[in-house]
């Protein structure tokens, strides 16, 4: 490769890194909405089973998780029978996968766009982004749905949820003139859940969708401690052989 073409590399190079960057900040800032912090803990397994129940509660009638088995659910303490009594809703078996039986064609029909496959949302959206979604969705005439969402604007899905969160009002806080006008939400009417509760709630979901999109988060990262403290040893050990060969020498 002559300097040219790797000039030429390198520039291309350098600026789809930028666009990625610049593309995950923006997902992360959407619509200039502060993300809250999501509270999960992927080892908590009480928790993720909580989460679980919700997702096939909530989620799993509209979304898929196709690249996601049942069996999955075995390894956050759940048995192979509870997962058949209590999480499998359908006729299916615990080696399937988490596939929906809503028609892609139907959904398009009614919500614009087909619900997207939750396999690895966690991992496209981040946590924060999922926690702050599902707590941010508010009242509006406007769309046909009747619902709208201040961190996904003009987001095609209803609040299904909005039973238990109850309903909430955007309000813009008036601020100094020439600054940006902040949005707040307000809750106008109560749901099942008191807002403590239904942050748990959309914490252990969005727990769940975590570990579903990595189900081998906590074992990778217990490897890699694992291996930082194996170098660490390593390093002490062939520096001391070092200085050991090299001691008549220096």
């Amino acid at each position: 490769m002559n300097t040219s073409s790797w000039k030429k590399w390198m520039t291309r190079w350098i600026s789809g890194l930028l666009l990625v960057v610049a593309g995950s900040v923006a997902l992360a800032n959407q619509g200039g909405v502060k993300l809250d912090h999501a509270p999960i803990d992927p080892s908590d397994k009480a928790s993720l089973q909580r989460g679980a129940q919700h997702f096939m509660n909530y989620c799993l009638t509209c979304h898929g998780a196709q690249y996601v088995r049942f069996d999955l659910l075995t390894r956050i303490g759940l048995t192979e029978d509870q997962v058949k009594k209590n999480l499998i809703l359908t006729d299916a078996k615990i080696a399937d996968y988490m596939t929906v039986v809503l028609n892609p064609k139907d959904a398009k029909a009614w919500f614009g766009v087909p619900p997207p496959d939750l396999s690895v949302e966690a991992r496209v959206r981040g946590a924060d982004w999922l926690y702050t979604y599902l707590r941010s969705f508010y009242r509006d005439d406007q769309r046909d749905s009747g619902w709208n969402n201040l961190v996904f604007r003009q987001v095609a899905m209803p609040h299904v949820l909005y039973e238990l969160q109850g309903e909430q009002d955007i309000k813009a806080e008036e601020g100094k003139p020439g600054e940006h006008h902040v949005a707040t939400l307000v809750l106008t009417k109560p749901g099942k859940l008191s807002p403590k509760e239904y942050d748990q709630f959309t914490a252990d979901l969005v727990n769940y969708l975590v570990f579903m999109a990595e189900p081998d988060q906590q074992t990778r990262i217990r490897i890699g401690y694992g291996v930082m403290v194996f170098l660490a040893l390593a390093f002490v050990i062939t520096r001391a052989l070092k200085h050991e060969y090299w001691k008549d020498i220096h």
